[in-house]
């Protein structure tokens, strides 16, 4: 192939990807105050890719399938913030621009500022606790703004108040580590390998056009010195010839390491020479595609998701101010962050003997999630993903798409977030918030005819969810927040998309080597699985009934009887624990040593002399096989479950050492009895991969729950009526 068609392809390609503006644009919604002229969207002219478009840059292609969207919601310019923990608004990021571009160092050169993140300062908690709608002025709004500036990182913090002539306050920068990146970042550097001779020429050697390349900027992680002093990142491609769905066409062993900063290719490594690109047949997921692709049965379209509404006379679902939700009972703050994804705040719950409302959460959100690949050769060692902190977990969020992610009557809420140019942009329909109801039971009993009593007593169980899912990349998380009306919240992960595969040159088992190691499963020819962890972290700011809390672990043991005692031999007995310091609280779960974990008010005590309380009950979960001393376990945040006092949360987690995690914290070993808590708990999953996997995944979820212990006085929902045949909606056919 000669220069002047690869010159010539390259142009076609800038061209095609230009065309992403009109497919992304209909994606995000901009204040109309905001620029939106195309130099807006492109970093330079020759990039090709818009600022927030979804990792990969390629040519736009077609979804296959036009979903009908709901209505949009209203401008967020006109936005005022009517909580303490609203999230700024446009009017505030714009503010908080102006503010730092006016700083002193920065006024030189304001085209040289790039915000990573800028976000509410919330007010202290016993300010937040303090105040009362409609008495109360809201407390002074500040934001915490994350830049780089000439090669540097600041952190500052940025007084909104009018007419504040000193509002940029610098706070202290990590020692190690970088911020988030931008989604501008992850849009562009993935074409700064084309601007390498050896890239270029090893593309074009496996006979791949450059106009089907496809390609993602992948963290590096942290593996020794060599990495410090430059912001690093590493650059891998796939081909998108005859598939929208890329990621099972890997161009294997190709791997740039690129200089963030200056888009410099620092190195290129080649080590899948003669490893062939796996074929586009049969990887098509999208509706259309996947009926069209050759071989098997075709499955008819006869069952459909009932898409139900609410009873009538059912509690009702009530969204105040754009943020504040109430529902049966419950009452909760919500909005979407950029790191974070989700945030749930301020969230009580009704008492039926009292009809008061009662602290259970101050603050609930994931902190990290953490994906590490059981691959150590040389194209895949450092895949160990940290998705919040180096991605942003909120950043990768897309809109939900209505009737298949959320039901017919679900809300929905936006997230407003900022560009890399300090301009704020609008996520639709980010978050919904719907009432479900699957048929499960609240409780129920019914006699047996040899009492003589002819009862029969059953209560459906609706429940509230808030919902968010993310794609990062090629994963999917879907994020639940479910609320009972018996005071029990349950929070829930959902696994799917598309998995990270690694090609082979093995197109069946019998070709594979007695005890080789394939890092994977074989899911169609010349594709691996690869095997990875993911771990959730949520961190839980507890408040039940009250901010002074004590965590008491329930252990439950064989306790032997005393000769004579009992015909019995054993019995369990259940001991507490109340854990004094941040260590006696460190938790790792184990089957056959069971416990209860206790969140408890010693302050506050049932009519009958017990201490209020929720519990942490964990479902299916996972725990970390990695060396501790493994480059990848240092930075993540350690223990399964835990209670600790502050923050812990890693600021700048990009290319960190991992100095600054949970672990670290909680080495301080303060005092925790009778304290203001927080409570992490990581949710785990191990994924050996499976032919069930391939195109994409079916989703795999798990979940624990927060539930009350002696907080209610008893059932708190006994006085739930029965659903009667007149309660249900009438549907009638459509004229």
């Amino acid at each position: 192939m000669d220069h002047s068609t690869s010159l010539l392809r390259l142009i076609f390609l800038t061209l095609g990807a230009a065309l992403v503006l009109l497919v992304v644009r209909s994606a995000f919604r901009l204040p109309r105050d905001i620029d939106t002229t195309t130099s807006f969207f492109l970093d330079d002219d020759n990039s090709g890719c818009s600022r927030f478009a979804p990792w990969s840059c390629r040519r736009a292609s077609g979804s296959g399938t036009e979903h009908r969207r709901k209505p949009r919601n209203p401008a967020h310019e006109s936005d005022v913030p009517r909580h303490p923990l609203d999230p700024l608004t446009v009017t505030e990021i714009n503010r908080a621009w102006e503010l730092l571009h006016a700083y002193p160092p920065f006024a030189s050169s304001p085209s040289s500022l790039l915000v990573h993140s800028l976000a509410l300062d919330e007010p202290e908690k016993p300010v937040v606790l303090r105040w009362r709608k409609g008495v109360d002025p809201l407390p002074p709004r500040r934001a915490v703004a994350v830049v780089r500036f000439r090669g540097e990182s600041h952190v500052l913090a940025v007084d909104l108040s009018d007419g504040n002539t000193d509002a940029v306050t610098p706070l202290p920068v990590p020692a190690s580590g970088y911020p988030t990146m931008t989604m501008e970042e992850q849009s562009t550097l993935c074409f700064a390998p084309f601007s390498d001779p050896a890239f270029n020429a090893s593309i074009l050697g496996r006979g791949v056009r450059v106009s089907d390349v496809a390609c993602l900027p992948i963290s590096l992680g942290w593996y020794g010195p060599t990495e410090e002093g430059r912001r690093l990142i590493k650059v891998q491609c796939y081909s998108a010839e005859g598939t929208a769905n890329f990621y099972m066409r890997p161009i294997e062993g190709l791997t740039v390491l690129v200089d963030m900063e200056t888009r410099e290719v620092v190195h290129v490594s080649d080590r899948g020479a003669g490893i062939p690109i796996p074929k586009a047949e049969n990887t098509d997921y999208r509706h259309h595609g996947s009926q069209q692709q050759a071989g098997g049965f075709q499955m008819k379209d006869d069952v459909r998701a009932p898409s139900m509404e609410p009873a009538a006379s059912g509690p009702g679902l009530e969204v105040e101010d754009g943020h504040t939700v109430r529902w049966g009972g419950w009452e909760l703050h919500l909005k979407a962050d950029a790191r974070a994804g989700m945030v749930v705040s301020r969230a009580r719950v009704r008492d039926p003997s009292t009809g008061q409302h009662r602290d259970v959460l101050y603050k609930g959100a994931a902190s990290e999630l953490f994906v590490p690949y059981m691959d150590p050769t040389e194209a895949w060692y450092f895949k160990t993903y940290m998705d919040a902190g180096e991605y942003g977990f909120g950043l990768q969020a897309m809109p939900l798409v209505p009737l298949n992610d959320c039901p017919r009557y679900a809300r929905y809420l936006d997230g407003v977030f900022v560009a890399a140019d300090g301009r704020p942009y609008v996520r639709e329909n980010m978050i919904c918030v719907f009432e479900r109801y699957t048929g499960d039971v609240a409780w129920r009993h019914s006699e047996s005819p040899i009492t003589g009593m002819d009862i029969r007593e059953s209560r459906p169980k609706v429940t509230l969810v808030a919902r968010m899912a993310a794609s990062v990349a090629n994963y999917d998380y879907i994020m639940d927040w479910e609320f009972q009306m018996d005071g029990l919240i349950r929070i829930k992960v959902g696994l799917s998309g598309i998995l990270m595969v690694k090609a082979t040159p093995y197109a069946h088992m019998n070709q594979v080597r007695q005890n080789e190691d394939m890092h994977g499963t074989l899911l169609s020819e010349n594709v691996i699985g690869v095997i990875h962890d993911h771990y959730v972290t949520f961190r839980l700011d507890m408040d039940v009934d009250g901010a002074d809390n004590s965590f008491v672990r329930v252990e439950m043991a064989r306790q032997e009887t005393a000769p004579g005692e009992s015909p019995r031999r054993s019995y369990l007995k259940a001991t507490k624990h109340v854990a004094r310091t941040e260590k006696d609280a460190q938790v790792r779960l184990k089957l056959y040593e069971p416990a209860e974990f206790h969140v408890v008010n010693p302050t506050k005590k049932t009519r009958v002399g017990n201490p209020v309380g929720y519990k942490v009950v964990p479902a299916g979960t996972a725990a970390s096989l990695l060396d501790p001393e493994d480059p990848p376990q240092k930075r993540d945040m350690g223990d399964a479950l835990q209670q600790e006092r502050g923050m812990g949360r890693c600021l700048f987690v990009y290319q960190s050492k991992g100095e600054d995690t949970l672990a670290t914290w909680s080495e301080r070993n303060r005092p925790i009895e009778n304290k203001d808590l927080v409570l992490w708990y990581t949710l785990g999953f191990h994924h050996i991969p499976c032919q069930e996997d391939f195109p994409i995944m079916p989703t795999v979820s798990s979940s624990f729950d927060l539930k009350p212990v002696n907080f209610f006085e008893s059932n708190p929902v006994l006085k739930q009526r029965p659903t009667e045949e007149n309660d249900l909606p009438v549907c009638a056919a459509a004229a």
